[in-house]
């Protein structure tokens, strides 16, 4: 499945950025989407993540009532909504895509653990300032 990243960029504290990943493809109900960051020389963390059947959604806790991620299925598209950004925020954001199990094939994690992802996009830069 290609992916492709878009809409980051710089903001200051406080602002807000919407993020994109383009499937171009029939987003089947076995998917499991993820958003992960990585910051320069970090291991890549999980961020949020979507179960393409029923929509069910997780989040890490520093994304938590922050964050939403969603899909558009017409659109076949993923995207990550972020507000309230912080400089910890600075990070290359990653989508990534299992399209055999859905996120309920990783109970543990719930498709918040990079490592359950072989399927990448390039990445998009999100730039925070104080």
């Amino acid at each position: 499945v290609p992916l492709v990243e878009s809409g980051g960029g710089a903001v200051q504290a406080g602002g807000s950025l919407r993020l994109s990943c383009l499937a171009s493809v029939y987003i089947s109900p076995y998917f499991c989407f993820t958003w992960c960051l990585q910051r320069p020389g970090e291991k890549r963390e999980g961020v949020a993540s979507i179960n393409g059947g029923d929509g069910h959604t997780s989040y890490a806790h520093a994304a938590l009532g922050r964050f939403t991620i969603s899909v558009d299925k017409s659109e076949k598209s993923l995207y990550l909504q972020m507000n309230s950004l912080t400089p910890e925020d600075n990070a290359m954001y990653y989508c990534a895509v299992d399209p055999i199990m859905g996120c309920r094939g990783f109970p543990h994690e719930k498709g918040l653990n990079p490592t359950d992802f072989t399927n990448w996009g390039q990445g998009t830069q999100v730039t925070v300032s104080s």
